[in-house]
């Protein structure tokens, strides 16, 4: 069972902007705390045969200067890895590239995970869906990560899409776009603006 007030209200979600030499980007964080050793929390995100057990198959060579492909979705580079605290990556999808940062912080009696996803500014999918469309992307991923960390269990891909279709997860979608509205709209995005990407960023992730 998935408490999605609880998951909802756990994540902090964050949109800025930063200088590349290719020129500005925006910047997605989206961070989590769980109660989980750092070097559990790493190797959940980094070694192969667990990767699936809670987002997607993947295949390649998960170290510095490997290419990997997550089945049916991105695949990249890895850029570089400091274990078991960060690693950096391209994210490369639908022909554009942008990049994944993960970063791992010991807190209290477990680890601060956050993820910055950094895509060019003239991007035209940011364009269009705004900061929701890899924010609530990484949101459902880490409902997956939440399951597994609390007790080791595999997600069947076959119930999470069921889920994801589902009332609660139409619910979780929807709450997780408001909030990714508010942060667009914290960030600077005018609220008209915002509110269109939203509302798309959401009817193509609600349309099935």
């Amino acid at each position: 069972m998935i408490d999605v007030t609880h998951q909802i209200t756990s994540a902090r979600r964050q949109v800025g902007t930063r200088v590349l030499e290719a020129g500005e980007a925006r910047v997605v964080t989206i961070s989590q705390f769980y109660a989980a050793e750092v070097e559990d929390v790493w190797e959940a995100c980094t070694d192969a045969e667990r990767i699936p057990r809670w987002f997607l198959p993947v295949s390649g060579e998960l170290k510095v200067g490997g290419r990997f492909q997550l089945e049916g979705n991105a695949g990249g580079v890895v850029e570089a890895c400091d274990p078991p605290r960060s690693f950096q990556a391209t994210w490369e999808y639908g022909g554009e590239v942008s990049w994944i940062e993960l970063t791992l912080v010991p807190e209290g009696d477990g680890t601060r995970f956050e993820l910055r996803h950094i895509a060019h500014v003239d991007d035209e999918r940011w364009a269009e869906f705004g900061p929701g469309a890899v924010g609530i992307g990484w949101e459902m991923g880490l409902i997956g990560l939440s399951i597994h960390l609390s007790g080791g269990e595999a997600v069947d891909p076959a119930e999470a899409m069921a889920w994801s279709t589902s009332p609660e997860g139409r619910r979780f979608m929807t709450e997780s776009s408001e909030l990714w509205c508010a942060a667009n709209i914290a960030a600077g995005t005018p609220e008209a603006e915002a509110r269109a990407q939203a509302d798309r960023t959401l009817a193509a992730y609600t349309a099935s």
